[in-house]
C-alpha cells in the first residue's frame, strides 16, 4: 500500500521503546536499539515525524545531514588553552540511552556517513586521535530521513536508482520505508482540512484542543517500559522467527534466479533476523510483558515486509531496466492516442482496450500514475474515472 502511514508511525513506537540489550558470555554485547529510515517524497511530514520522536525520546537529539561532519556526530579531539588535548563527545554519544534524528540523511558527505557504521551496529564510537586511544559508548537509536537522488520517487525506476545510499548503511536499518506523496481526492481535502484547523485553531486564545496522550506523559512511559522491561523471545516465538527469515530468504534466493541482472539493493542477511528479534522485543515491552510471543512475532515480520522487504522489492516491472521503462512509454503513447484533451474514460475500460491491443497490464498502470505524477491525468471516483487535463 502506498499509503503506509500507520505502520511507519507503529514502527517509531517500537524505535522508541527498543529491543533488549544482551551480553554474550564471551563480552559480546548484541545491539538492542531499532534503527528507521523514512525515505520519499518532500511534503510527506518526515521532518515533523523526527521532531515529534525527539520531544517524546527520554533522550533526544535532532541533527541535520547537511550540516553534521563525521566528528560532530561521533566524537572530535579539542586542544585547550593549556596546550592539552581533550575530547569532546558528537551527537551521537550525547544520544547515548535515546534517540538521534538525522533530517536530510541523503544530503551527507559519503565519509561523514561511514563515520556512524559503527555507531549504528556495534554501538560504541572508537576513538584514536592525537594520542587519545579510547572507546565511546553511543547506545542510541537511529531515525533518518532522506529524499530520493531526482528530489521526488520516480515509479519508472527501480530503487537502486531512486536511493543514492550505500548497501552497508542501508543493511543497517531495521525498518525501510518508501514514503510517496500519493495524489488522491479525498486524502488531500482531509489534510487540508488538518492543516487549515490547525491554523485557525492556533489563532484563537484559549483554545482547549489537548492530544489524548500529552507528549510529557508519553516520554514518561517510555522512559519506565525502557527502564524496568526487558522481554525475551519465547520457544514457541524463536522457532516462528527461524522459520520465517528461512522462508524470506528462500524468496529473495528464488527473485534473484529469475531476474539474475537485477542488483539487491538492501541485502535479507542475518542482521534483519537480528531486526526482527529487536521489533517483536519492543512490542512485548508495550505491554510491559515479559516475554515476546508468536502474536509479536507476526506483527514484526507484517511491519517487515511492509517496509524493508517492499522496499528492496520495488523495482520497475517486466524485464526491469530499458525494457520496462520503453514498455510504459509505448503504454503512454496508447493513452494519449486513446484519450484527447478534457475527455473522460472509465479506467477499467482503457485496460481492457490496451490488454487487447497487446499491451501489458502493469505497464498501463505504471504509465497512468506516471502521468497522474506529471498532472496529465486526473483520477477521479476512487481512481475508477481517468480524465486527461494536458
Amino acid at each position: 500500500s502506498q499509503d503506509n502511514t500507520s505502520d511507519i508511525k507503529k514502527a517509531l513506537a517500537c524505535l522508541l521503546m527498543g529491543g533488549s540489550r544482551k551480553v554474550l558470555p564471551d563480552g559480546v554485547r548484541l545491539r538492542g536499539d531499532v534503527n528507521v529510515l523514512l525515505m520519499g517524497d518532500p511534503s510527506t511530514a518526515k521532518s515533523q515525524l523526527l521532531k515529534f520522536i525527539e520531544r517524546v525520546a527520554p533522550i533526544g537529539v535532532y541533527t541535520s545531514g547537511k550540516g553534521s561532519s563525521a566528528a560532530g556526530l561521533t566524537a572530535s579531539v579539542v586542544k585547550d588553552s593549556k596546550g592539552e588535548f581533550y575530547l569532546e563527545g558528537g551527537a551521537m554519544v550525547l544520544a547515548d540511552g535515546g534517540v538521534i534524528c538525522i533530517d536530510e540523511f541523503d544530503k551527507m558527505r559519503e565519509n561523514d556517513r561511514v563515520a556512524i557504521h559503527e555507531a549504528m551496529e556495534q554501538q560504541t564510537i572508537s576513538i584514536a586521535k592525537a594520542g587519545i586511544t579510547t572507546v565511546l559508548n553511543s547506545r542510541a537509536s537511529v531515525l533518518a530521513a532522506a529524499n530520493p537522488i531526482f528530489g521526488r520517487y520516480d515509479d519508472l525506476k527501480g530503487i537502486d536508482e531512486n536511493i543514492d545510499l550505500m548497501s552497508t548503511v542501508l543493511s543497517r536499518f531495521d525498518c525501510i520505508f518508501i514514503v510517496r506523496d500519493v495524489r488522491d481526492v479525498e486524502r488531500d481535502k482531509k489534510i487540508a482540512r488538518h492543516v487549515l484547523g490547525v491554523h485557525i485553531n492556533a489563532a484563537i486564545e484559549g483554545n482547549n484542543h489537548t492530544p489524548d496522550i500529552d507528549a510529557a506523559t508519553l516520554k514518561k512511559f517510555v522512559g519506565f517500559c525502557r527502564d524496568r522491561c526487558a522481554p525475551r523471545l519465547s520457544d514457541e516465538a524463536a522457532a516462528m522467527l527461524s522459520g520465517q527469515y528461512v522462508h524470506i530468504r528462500s524468496g529473495v534466493r528464488q527473485s534473484l534466479r529469475e531476474r539474475p541482472n537485477e542488483a539487491q539493493v538492501i541485502p535479507i542477511t542475518v542482521r534483519q533476523l537480528e531486526a526482527l528479534v529487536r521489533i517483536s522485543e519492543s512490542l512485548a515491552k508495550m505491554r510491559l510483558s515479559a516475554e515476546a510471543t508468536p502474536a509479536d512475532v507476526e506483527e514484526a515480520i507484517r511491519l517487515f515486509k511492509t517496509s524493508t522487504l517492499a522496499a528492496s522489492q520495488s523495482s520497475p516491472m517486466l524485464m526491469g531496466g530499458a525494457g520496462a521503462s520503453a514498455e510504459v512509454k509505448r503504454a503512454e503513447e496508447f493513452l494519449k492516442r486513446r484519450m484527447g484533451i478534457r475527455m473522460t474514460v472509465n479506467a477499467k475500460r482503457v485496460l481492457e482496450e490496451a490488454q487487447t491491443q497487446g499491451y501489458a497490464v502493469e505497464a498501463v498502470q505504471r504509465a497512468i500514475a506516471a502521468m497522474v505524477m506529471r498532472s496529465e491525468l486526473l483520477e477521479c471516483n476512487q481512481r475508477k474515472i481517468l480524465k486527461r487535463i494536458r
